[in-house]
């Protein structure tokens, strides 16, 4: 049977691509037609919750009373697929919590799927939060989300990534800086935009946006096929 899947998207380094990993995610599964619930940790620049008003909610998990609200709502059974944009300051906060509570373990009891996005830079810190996940939860799925115009690694990117304890990788490329500037527009939604672009957009703009998602998306549902195939009872 297939496990509504809960999405963790994290680092503990900044400037990493967390907020656009977690937009690229939803959007994604929004076009496939999935019912999504995200969380913004962010209390000061929820940027991820602004793209998606009446989606995504705004947290604050460093105190008991957002702990509760976000953790008894991921432990929800009801189909829907949930988001967390895990914001770098409140990192250690919500993983001490998560390890103090059980969630993965109780995650796993609801016929739920904990699935961790880490993005990774080439600091020693980053790569110990990163080996510290695989000690605690060795069985975690853990997929590393390299964005390169947020984070460019240059010719060191496969000796980093290497490094990197994972069941798997998305790589996000960089933009051209008139693309990357429409993507910032809180207006747009990726999902509606591959189905009807703005009129009012350039249309070189417009084709290299859509390429850029295809490479991203392309990746998300070859992850889906995967994870699907390896929790099926049976296969085909």
């Amino acid at each position: 049977m297939k496990s509504a899947r809960v999405y963790i998207v994290c680092s503990p380094s900044a400037r990493v691509g967390v907020s656009t990993t977690a937009r690229l995610l939803t959007d994604y599964h929004l076009l496939a037609g999935a019912e999504v619930e995200g969380f913004d940790t962010d209390p000061h620049d929820a940027r991820y919750a602004e793209f998606f008003p009446g989606i995504v909610r705004g947290v604050d998990a460093s105190d008991i009373k957002g702990q509760i609200a976000l953790f008894d709502r991921l432990l929800q059974v009801d189909g829907a697929l949930r988001v967390v944009d895990v914001w770098r300051r409140v990192y250690p906060r919500f993983f001490e919590t998560v390890r103090e509570i059980g969630f993965f373990e109780e995650a796993r009891r609801c016929g739920l799927e904990p699935v961790v996005l880490f993005q990774p830079d080439a600091s020693n810190a980053n790569l110990d939060a990163a080996l510290w996940l695989r000690r605690m939860w060795p069985e975690l799925t853990t997929v590393l989300v390299h964005n390169e115009g947020a984070n460019p690694l240059g010719g060191e990117t496969d000796d980093v990534l290497r490094r990197f304890p994972a069941t798997g990788k998305f790589y996000i490329p960089a933009l051209p800086a008139p693309v990357a500037r429409a993507l910032e527009d809180r207006e747009l939604s990726l999902s509606r935009f591959l189905l009807a672009p703005p009129a009012d957009m350039s249309i070189v703009v417009r084709a290299a946006l859509k390429s850029w998602l295809g490479t991203v998306f392309t990746q998300f549902h070859s992850f889906d096929l995967r994870s699907d195939l390896g929790s099926s009872d049976v296969l085909g």
